[in-house]
């Protein structure tokens, strides 16, 4: 048993050993400009459709910031008026306190990124994987539970008493006289593009012979 154990944690450290090529490297630069990309693009949208807004509003999530659709971004004052009407808390970026950290996380990982492409090491990939896929499972939970708490933290002396609710994170929803469509944005594309060049980045150098 200890024998197996023993060459089980061998093949696991040769593993981890392995250098990756110059390949790899590239797909991992690569990685690291998408995601730099994606900070100037919106990672998520939410679109709400009414009687008295046949044309919808429009919200706009970044990694650091709220921007409402129209002019000015009219459409997020339109909707904080409307969660007034069903004693919801108003949408303040203030709120998410996760896009004060958010950046400074991506920036993180990009230096994980050119961290593995400067040592070369597959376990540098492996350890640049965990880290990622870890920080986006928690930013996902995150949000939702930011969500889950607008929708059922309603205020009991509101003009308007609905059953509480939590908006949806991906998909179409009926709140009240309202269609929700909620969406990925071109970041979180980028983003999911970037760990896919991360694991190609792995798959390419997993035959290459320990050092």
């Amino acid at each position: 048993m200890k024998t197996r154990i023993a060459n089980l944690l061998g093949r696991e450290f040769r593993f981890l050993a392995r250098p990756i090529n110059a390949w790899s490297r590239l797909l991992l630069l690569l990685a690291a400009a998408t995601i730099v990309a994606s900070l100037f693009f919106p990672l998520w949208k939410m679109h709400l459709v009414a009687p008295q807004y046949s044309d919808g509003l429009d919200l706009y999530i970044h990694s650091y910031k709220i921007v409402g659709g129209g002019l000015n971004g009219q459409h997020l004052v339109e909707i904080n008026n409307l969660n007034h009407y069903i004693g919801m808390a108003p949408i303040m970026q203030a709120d998410f306190l996760e896009m004060r950290w958010m950046p400074f996380m991506f920036g993180l990982i990009t230096l994980l990124i050119l961290r593995s492409v400067v040592f070369g090491q597959m376990g540098n990939v492996v350890d640049l994987f965990a880290v990622y896929c870890y920080f986006g499972i928690f930013s996902i939970g995150s949000f939702w539970y930011r969500l889950y708490q607008y929708g059922h933290n309603l205020d009991p002396r509101a003009p308007m008493h609905i059953t509480p609710f939590t908006p949806l994170l991906l998909g179409t929803k009926q709140i009240a006289n309202f269609r929700e469509s909620s969406y990925p944005e071109v970041g979180a594309i980028l983003l999911c593009v970037s760990v896919l060049l991360i694991v190609i980045a792995g798959w390419v150098s997993r035959k290459e012979p320990a050092v």
